[in-house]
């Protein structure tokens, strides 16, 4: 075996030397980023059609993504024809990927209110059905604490005329829906408007909160 010389061995932990603190640094920079993923939070909602709903908060500042999917029931990677056919028990719905440090729960959850009707206990608009129905599941005290809140405001101030019926649930697994689900509004635009003009969605949203003073 030939022997190392002194200078090649200092040589060769030089370099190790450099390549840990390269890697170290490396890593430093991704643990730097990390924690902005993790301030991400989820929300969910079922508002009737997920369609719409996905639309409407798409357009919300802080909203990072949304996905349309089936959740509250007892099926198992259900599909949509099992959810809009069948007694599943599952809701459409909408998880809600948000930034905190930009928009607030709170403001979510009184967003949602103000883009549904809460006073109809069949479904939403033109859609009926168990499936069709609205709630807000959430996934822990706080978030039930908000959606109660929200709720009891809206009773309190008459402003609907009748009292909401809009469910407050626990979170159950979130089942993302079909491909053909996602973006549909992008994807599908003209049938899209037709079928949310059509449905009378946006004509009821304006109608049920006309005398409402928010500003929504």
């Amino acid at each position: 075996m030939r022997t190392r010389s002194p200078q090649s061995v200092a040589l060769a932990a030089g370099l190790a030397a450099m390549a840990l603190g390269f890697f170290s640094s490396a890593g430093a920079q991704d643990q730097v980023s990390s924690p902005d993923a993790k301030r991400l939070s989820t929300a969910v909602f079922a508002g009737g059609c997920f369609w719409c709903v996905e639309a409407d908060f798409d357009k919300v500042d802080g909203v990072v993504s949304t996905i349309s999917g089936y959740t509250g029931g007892t099926v198992v990677n259900p599909t949509y024809q099992q959810v809009s056919h069948e007694k599943t028990g599952h809701y459409e719905a909408v998880k809600v990927t948000y930034d905190p440090d930009k928009v607030s729960y709170d403001s979510l959850v009184d967003y949602y209110f103000h883009h549904i009707d809460p006073t109809d206990a069949k479904g939403q608009f033109c859609d009926k059905g168990d499936s069709y129905r609205s709630a807000v599941f959430v996934s822990n005290a706080d978030q039930r604490e908000v959606a109660e809140a929200e709720v009891d405001m809206i009773n309190a101030s008459g402003v609907l005329g009748t009292p909401v019926v809009t469910q407050i649930l626990d979170a159950s697994t979130f089942w993302p829906a079909e491909d053909y689900h996602q973006d549909y509004y992008k994807k599908n635009p003209l049938k899209y408007r037709y079928y949310r003009t059509a449905c009378g969605r946006d004509a009821r949203v304006k109608k049920v909160w006309a005398d409402a003073s928010t500003g929504h």
